[in-house]
C-alpha cells in the first residue's frame, strides 16, 4: 500500500509528465540539434549538407577576439545593469512598503518601463539618445550640462553606458515588484519589538529585513541575471552590430545571419548556453550555503 508521500509524488509526477513532454519538443529538441550544429560546418542553408569537424568551431572562438569582447561585453552589462537594479529596486520597494498617500498609483505606474515591450522601450529610446535630434541631447543642452551634441549610440564608451541605462530602466520595476512581494509578506510584529526595544531603522534593515528577505531577492536577481546574460534586443535595436556592444546573443546572430556559418553561430549559441547554466547552478548553489559553509 503506497504512503500518502508516494500518492504526492505519483500525483505530482502525473501533472508535471505532459508539461516536461511539451517542454522536451518545444525547448530539448532544438537545444540537442544547436548543440549537434556546433560541431559541424554547417551554412545557413544547408544543414542537411553539413560534415563533421569536431571541435573547430569552438577552436575559432575561442581564437576570435570579437567572440572575447561579446564575452567582456555581457558579463560586465550583466555586473553592472543587474546591480543598479537591485540597489534600486530595494531602495523602491522599501518606500513603496512605507504607508504613504498615493502609494498605489506609484505602483502602477512603476509597472510601466516593464510592461513596454523591450523592442518598443529601446526603439523609443533611440530615438531620444539620437545625436541629431535626441530629446536627451536637447535637455541637456538647455541645462548647460553639454555645450554640443554627444553621440550616446556611436561612441564606444558612452553606447554601452546607454544601453545599460535602457536596461536599468526596464529591469528596476521588475526588481522592486519582487522585492516588494516579499517586504509585504514580513511578520510585523518583529518591527514592533525591535520599536520598542529601541533599535534603529539603519540596524533593523541590515539585521531583520535584508535576513528575511534574502531568498526572494536571491531569486530576482537570479532572474534578471539570467535575462541580462542572454541579452539581445535591448542592444540590437539600439547599436546593431557594434562590436563595443555587441553580446554574445548578438554574435551568434551575426554568424548565423550576417556570416551564413550555421555551424559557428550553434557553437556561440551553445557556448553562451554553457555560461548560463553555470552561472545560474553557481548562484542558486550559493545561496542554498552560508559564509564559512554551513548548508542553508
Amino acid at each position: 500500500m503506497r504512503t500518502l508521500a508516494g500518492r504526492r509524488a505519483l500525483t505530482a509526477w502525473a501533472f508535471l509528465t505532459p508539461m516536461l513532454l511539451v517542454l522536451a519538443l518545444v525547448a530539448g529538441w532544438p537545444l540537442l540539434r544547436t548543440i549537434l550544429l556546433g560541431f559541424t560546418d554547417a551554412g545557413l542553408g544547408d544543414f542537411a549538407e553539413s560534415q563533421f569537424i569536431g571541435f573547430a568551431n569552438y577552436r575559432g572562438l575561442a581564437s576570435d577576439p570579437a567572440w572575447w569582447r561579446a564575452v567582456w561585453n555581457t558579463l560586465g552589462f550583466t555586473l553592472i545593469s543587474v546591480s543598479i537594479e537591485t540597489v534600486l529596486g530595494l531602495v523602491i520597494a522599501l518606500t513603496l512598503n512605507a504607508h504613504l498617500k498615493g502609494r498605489g498609483l506609484v505602483r502602477a505606474a512603476m509597472l510601466i518601463p516593464w510592461a513596454i515591450p523591450t523592442v518598443v522601450s529601446a526603439r523609443m529610446w533611440g530615438w531620444m539618445l539620437n545625436d541629431l535630434y535626441g530629446v536627451v541631447n536637447a535637455v541637456l543642452l538647455g541645462l548647460g550640462v553639454i555645450d554640443k551634441p554627444w553621440a550616446w549610440l556611436a561612441d564606444p564608451v558612452l553606447s554601452i553606458a546607454s544601453v545599460i541605462a535602457v536596461d536599468v530602466w526596464k529591469g528596476t520595476p521588475f526588481m522592486a515588484l519582487l522585492t516588494l512581494a516579499a517586504l509585504q509578506v514580513l511578520p510585523r510584529e518583529i518591527y514592533e519589538a525591535a520599536r520598542v526595544d529601541g533599535v534603529s531603522p539603519v540596524k533593523v534593515f541590515f539585521q531583520v529585513t535584508l535576513p528575511l528577505i534574502r531568498p526572494a531577492l536571491l531569486v530576482a536577481i537570479l532572474f534578471r541575471s539570467l535575462d541580462a546574460l542572454r541579452v539581445f534586443d535591448v542592444i540590437y535595436v539600439l547599436t546593431g552590430d557594434n562590436p563595443a556592444t555587441a553580446s554574445m546573443s548578438v554574435y551568434a546572430r551575426q554568424q548565423l545571419i550576417d556570416f551564413q556559418q550555421g555551424g559557428m553561430g550553434s557553437a556561440a549559441a551553445t557556448a553562451l548556453f554553457l555560461i548560463v547554466a553555470v552561472f545560474a547552478t553557481a548562484v542558486v548553489t550559493a545561496g542554498r550555503l552560508k559564509i564559512g559553509g554551513v548548508a542553508r
